[in-house]
């Protein structure tokens, strides 16, 4: 059997403007997740860590660290992670990071959200317990991408079940925390004084508000007060007097909001769903 990948990837070519993945069959069976790169192909497990190594007898350096510091008195480490510690974690969260592209790319937002859940907690560990204060902050900077994937993750799998206000819910939430990390690690204005750009995560939970909004199914009084509103702009004061009397009389009838649902990222690490 030939080991030359150029057969693996033949027809799919690489594309430095889109992520590419796949579900592939694995000769024993298995279903394996791959994802194109300029160079190859990253392949790999779609559950537990992507390597398919078990570090420590457990599925990922998470659950690891998660049962060293539920047995620890206080559940706290009773020592800190030096940079060798941290450099494994880093090589972790990497993996899930390319998983979590693959996922992405594949529209399987429950892995999404899974491998995003997993690198926030590895980020809340280092921010902890480095020992290093630079390599803590290297990690902190992960945070927004990861919240905001997180929150598009969740978002969709509530738009999937038509939890329209949950899904609001859960990207404004990520909104105000991206919002609040910029504005606590950063300063708003450049040098010259001028206004910083708006973080690229700020700018995609707006976009992601706004897609929730219009993909949200319209009710009869959403579908009314648009009516009405065309009709005063055409100065149609005879059909906007009508549609009025139907919003009232719709009102009336003690038409209400189901209201929303909270379904946000659990506190604390080890409680995600």
């Amino acid at each position: 059997m030939s080991k030359d990948i150029a057969d693996i990837v033949a027809g799919w070519d690489y594309d430095s403007n889109e992520v590419r993945a796949r579900w592939i069959q694995a000769s024993d069976g298995s279903r394996k997740i791959q994802l194109r790169l300029d160079l190859g192909v990253f392949q790999m497990e779609p559950t537990g860590r992507p390597d398919g190594v078990r570090p420590r007898g457990f599925e990922s350096l998470r659950e690891f660290y998660l049962n060293e510091e539920t047995y620890a008195p206080g559940n706290t480490l009773p020592y800190g992670l030096d940079a060798n510690a941290c450099a494994e974690l880093q090589q972790e969260v990497t993996q899930y990071y390319y998983r979590l592209m693959a996922y992405h790319a594949l529209g399987d937002w429950a892995g999404m959200a899974a491998d995003s859940d997993h690198n926030l907690d590895l980020v809340d560990f280092v921010a902890e317990y480095a020992e290093d204060d630079e390599v803590a902050w290297q990690f902190s900077q992960l945070y927004p991408y990861m919240r905001m994937m997180n929150a598009r993750a969740r978002a969709e799998i509530s738009m999937a079940e038509n939890q329209f206000d949950e899904a609001e819910q859960i990207v404004r939430e990520a909104l105000i925390d991206v919002e609040s990390f910029y504005f606590e690690n950063f300063e708003p204005l450049n040098e010259d004084g001028s206004p910083t750009a708006t973080p690229a995560e700020v700018e995609s939970l707006r976009e992601l508000l706004g897609q929730v909004n219009q993909r949200r199914p319209r009710t009869q009084a959403d579908t009314l007060r648009a009516e009405l509103a065309r009709a005063v702009e055409l100065e149609n004061y005879e059909k906007a007097a009508f549609l009025r009397d139907q919003l009232k009389l719709l009102q009336g009838f003690g038409m209400r909001s189901s209201g929303s649902k909270m379904r946000v990222r659990s506190e604390g690490r080890g409680n995600a769903n």
